[in-house]
């Protein structure tokens, strides 16, 4: 391992400056040594300094603020902006090097040039005259509700991490897309004189009216009344919070609100279970959940909780604990509180779960046909092999090379007659182990596809699966409501293969059912021992078990480039990017993939890809900000993102193409669904590898990792990793320390009540 390379320094013809050249020849080849002289708080007060970083608040603040002064912006103006930005702030840059009677670095100058940057857009944004979309001028409590609706809506801005630790300041947080647990929404448009309705309470309560549509799909017909003689109703409506609902609800009842109120309390007690599933868990144990609602003012939360129950709006579940019991001793239980559509899926996975484990396979083949598939290979993938033999469901772990195996078993079955399919998480995974397999035609889908009836060997007569044997790829990234839409969707009879690496990120979605099976240990668990090649192989794994290694890198495969803080870390990485990778190890652009740990900051996502927008694909942004030939993130749903590229704009909206696939996005979709793609975060990450990774770790990042972030960021390159290294000793502290948060689950207690025999 080493820092970069002499030969990997600017394209340009340029010198550069002297704390570059300190930068980049800074002691180096051990990630786990510090990157430089300064420490963080040198980096956060040089950062302050130059406007760069913003705290957690500012943050937020900052993204409603952006999300509320874009309404009603005219794309092409916005486009314009954006292209004329650049040179403008480099202009700027220079002017105010002159004055200050010194030659800035190019770091500082980008500082600079991106503040100038920030105010110019701001001026032009006041200065456009035209039609101004409803709702864009509010004020006051108004303004923050809207602001705050659509900046979770349009994924700009984090759901609330209710259940999670406090956030340091400084953190960028990552996932900032997750998925939405709201009320079930009511089969088609809501109709105009219910919107109507809607509107006038709306208004009589100082909301924006933009929320008429969302609230009136939530709730259904006879929303207006509901609204009225429940005003904590709109906490329903995904990004209100509490502290809004209750000033909605002051302008409605006058004297009548108080935080007594039983309705607030029901209400309350409901949004702290959804925002409990944005934190992963898919229900609540009752100390926790009445803690939570005494933060929020709730003065009786156990009061609260019954009416909840009795209302139906939440289920109480009793579950045991496993733990050693005295003689006439009764076993200890906990007090779990969820809601209804979690608790359904997890009852409906577990019994399918206890179906495929208590039930013999179809007899496809005979007991000697499949020995000899087993005969045929070697090490873990027999062990596979002989295990689907004789169970419905296995458990298969491992690295990126454990995929070889699950790609032997899939070809010795097809050999023996079955009918099988795989299932990957991403359409670029779908490729990549349909090569495995050998060729296009392999039968490899995407999860998504496969459910949704658009890939996959359809359905029979019964609306099960057509199929004998389920190969699931990147199991770990299963939450609880897809695992059950596949469970349930096996015919009988049929094999279930989960195959993944338990090292990864968790599912963006409630639940951790393939961590859980592996706990539960009720049925054959196969793990490779087949370890991911060279170097990067080598620290990958080192990072799985907690150790930060130094690896040998001749090939330049793993580099170190130390930074001082977020400007210089943007900076680095798109000369990364642009120059180094492409010369030095022989990817281009379009095959790297920089990878940071949230979308907001001075180097998330958002300031990445605007940079590396303007160096590799610079334009106007004609469409929504977009530009043939840019590098995009599309979200069909909230928790999938596909990688891709736009291939052009016309009257029926954005057309992209996602790993071969074509995609038209229609232009109302743009803002919400479409990000530029050069930078990701780790979970937009997952389930794909790319020839070279740029791990980007910004000193105002030092909070958020953790060691399956880590695992999942530099385990994403496939020949060369370069890490823009800005937190000193937090990264091999967090690789050391910080494993994944816990999160609270039924599914072990409901399966240990329905499979009685464990699994060595």
């Amino acid at each position: 391992m080493s820092t970069e390379p002499e030969t990997t320094e600017d394209a340009e013809p340029r010198k550069p400056d002297a704390a570059e050249t300190e930068a980049a020849d800074a002691g180096g080849g051990v990630v786990s040594g510090a990157p430089g002289s300064s420490g963080i708080g040198e980096q956060a007060e040089a950062s302050s300094a130059g406007g760069g970083e913003l705290s957690d608040a500012a943050s937020e603040a900052a993204d409603a603020g952006e999300t509320e002064a874009d309404a009603g912006a005219d794309a092409a103006d916005a486009g314009k902006a954006e292209a004329d930005a650049g040179a403008d702030a480099a202009d700027a840059g220079k002017a105010e090097a002159d004055a200050g009677g010194r030659e800035l670095s190019e770091a500082e100058a980008e500082l600079v040039a991106q503040r100038v940057e920030r105010e110019r857009i701001e001026r032009r944004k006041a200065e456009r005259q035209g039609p101004v979309e409803a709702g864009a001028k509010l004020s006051g409590k108004a303004a923050e509700l809207l602001a705050a609706v659509r900046a979770v809506e349009s994924g700009e801005k984090p759901p609330a991490t209710v259940f999670e630790e406090p956030p340091p300041r400084r953190q960028a947080p990552e996932p900032v897309r997750r998925t939405q647990p709201v009320a079930p929404v009511a089969a088609g448009a809501p109709a105009p004189e219910v919107v109507e309705g809607v509107r006038r309470v709306l208004s009589e309560g100082g909301a924006p009216e933009t929320l008429a549509v969302p609230v009136a799909t939530v709730l259904g017909e006879g929303a207006e009344e509901l609204l009225r003689a429940d005003p904590w109703q709109l906490l329903r409506v995904g990004g209100v919070r509490p502290e809004q609902a209750d000033g909605f609800a002051r302008a409605l009842l006058g004297a009548e609100c108080g935080p007594d109120d039983e309705r607030r309390g029901r209400a309350v007690t409901v949004w702290l279970l959804e925002q409990a599933a944005l934190a992963g868990h898919t229900a609540l144990e009752m100390p926790a959940l009445t803690a939570a609602l005494e933060q929020r003012g709730v003065p009786d939360p156990e009061e609260a909780v019954q009416g909840a129950l009795a209302e139906g709006d939440a289920l109480a579940f009793q579950d045991g604990l496993e733990e050693d019991e005295g003689e006439g001793e009764e076993r200890p239980v906990r007090v779990l509180v969820g809601l209804e559509r979690y608790a359904l899926a997890e009852e409906s996975l577990a019994d399918g779960l206890a179906r495929l484990i208590n039930s013999a396979p179809k007899e496809d083949g005979s007991a000697e046909a499949w020995e000899r598939a087993a005969a045929g290979t070697q090490g873990a993938a027999a062990e596979l092999i002989r295990a689907v033999a004789g169970h419905g469901l296995v458990l298969h772990t491992g690295g990126e090379a454990s995929r070889a195996e699950a790609a032997e078993l899939v070809r010795a079955a097809r050999g023996l007659g079955l009918r099988v399919w795989a299932a990957a998480h991403s359409p670029v995974g779908r490729g990549q182990f349909s090569a495995l397999v050998g060729g296009p035609e392999a039968g490899v889908t995407t999860v998504a596809g496969q459910l949704s009836g658009a890939e996959g060997p359809g359905r029979d007569a019964d609306g099960a699966l057509a199929l004998d044997l389920l190969v699931v790829l990147d199991a770990p990234q299963l939450d609880v409501e897809t695992a059950a839409l596949l469970v349930e969707s096996l015919p009988d009879g049929a094999r279930l293969v989960l195959a993944g690496d338990p090292g990864v990120l968790w599912s963006i979605g409630p639940g951790r059912v393939f961590a859980d099976l592996l706990a539960v240990r009720k049925c054959p668990h196969i793990a490779s021992r087949r370890p991911d090649p060279g170097p990067l192989g080598e620290l990958v794994s080192g990072v799985g078990v907690g150790e930060l290694l130094q690896v040998e890198a001749p090939g330049k495969e793993v580099v170190i480039v130390p930074v001082r803080d977020a400007g210089e870390a943007v900076h680095r990485t798109v000369q990364l990017v642009a120059d180094s990778v492409p010369r030095a190890i022989g990817v281009p652009p379009e095959q790297t993939v920089v990878i940071t740990p949230g979308h907001g900051g001075a180097a998330g996502t958002r300031a990445l890809n605007a940079a590396l927008k303007e160096r590799l694909n610079p334009g106007p942004g004609r469409f929504g900000g977009f530009d043939p030939g840019d590098r995009i993130a599309y979200s069909p749903a909230p928790g999938r993102t596909l990688p891709g590229h736009v291939v052009k704009a016309d009257a029926e909206g954005l057309h992209l193409s996602c790993a071969g696939d074509a995609v038209v996005v229609p232009k109302e979709r743009v803002e919400h669904s479409v990000r530029h793609g050069w930078a990701l975060t780790a979970h937009q990450a997952v389930g794909t590898r790319w020839p070279a990774v740029v791990a980007v770790l910004p000193g105002d990042a030092a909070q958020a990792l953790s060691r399956p972030w880590v695992y999942t960021a530099f385990g994403r390159a496939e020949r060369h990793l370069s890490v823009v290294h800005g937190v000193e000793q937090a990264l091999p502290k967090a690789v050391a320390e910080v494993s994944a948060k816990p999160r609270t689950t039924r599914l072990p207690g409901l399966l240990g009540a329905q499979v009685a025999a464990e699994v060595p």
